[in-house]
């Protein structure tokens, strides 16, 4: 099991959850979110942890890719509805914000889908760091509108792993944000006791 995810609630129910990943997949994603929301025994006041407590997922599938149907991508489809502690001082939604619910580390919506193809298709699911993410701001998303977030995963190799993530907005049928998230694997520690700079 990767870091940080913990073994999976028996309460959590997956059955909102479409898509053909397994029930076990969606369990572990599904108690990834919640563990932010109780890391404490209590919910944080972290902003982080607030916006996780927002997201829902809808769908986790591992699909054949359009371009090259012998090949197989991770999709995971997150909504989340706008509201005041996600606004910026003009009342539409933080940029940060956006930001964050794409690279929140192994709960973000652009590291689910690495997780899920990894998962689905040799048992063992990633998260990686973050090494680089560009987003792209296309319109703005408004007090109670409901965002759509759409991530598959690009590429994922042994140690370098890739997803794109696109934002829509569901009340105003237009995109928010998209972005390219990628991300590695870091090695191991070495067991020698003196740092080399």
């Amino acid at each position: 099991m990767p870091r940080g995810i913990k073994a999976a609630r028996s309460d959590i129910d997956t059955s909102q959850v479409d898509g053909n990943a397994s029930p076990e997949i969606k369990h572990r994603m599904l108690g990834a979110l919640q563990s932010m929301r109780r890391s404490t025994g209590k919910p944080s006041s972290s902003l982080e942890n607030k916006i996780a407590s927002r997201l829902q997922l809808t769908e986790a599938s591992t699909l054949s890719k359009t371009e090259e149907p012998e090949k197989f991508e991770g999709r995971v489809v997150i909504q989340v509805i706008v509201d005041e502690e996600l606004l910026n001082v003009d009342q539409n939604m933080h940029g940060g914000c956006t930001a964050m619910i794409i690279d929140m580390h192994m709960r973000s919506c652009s590291t689910m889908p690495i997780y899920v193809l990894g998962a689905s298709t040799s048992g063992h699911g990633e998260f990686g760091v973050s090494q680089s993410l560009n987003i792209v701001y296309h319109s703005p998303a408004l007090l109670g509108d409901k965002l759509r977030v759409v991530s598959t995963t690009l590429a994922l190799g042994s140690r370098a792993l890739s997803s794109r993530c696109e934002v829509w907005n569901v009340t105003r049928h237009r995109l928010v944000a998209s972005a390219v998230h990628i991300k590695m694997v870091p090695s191991k520690p070495k067991a020698s006791g003196s740092a080399k700079l």
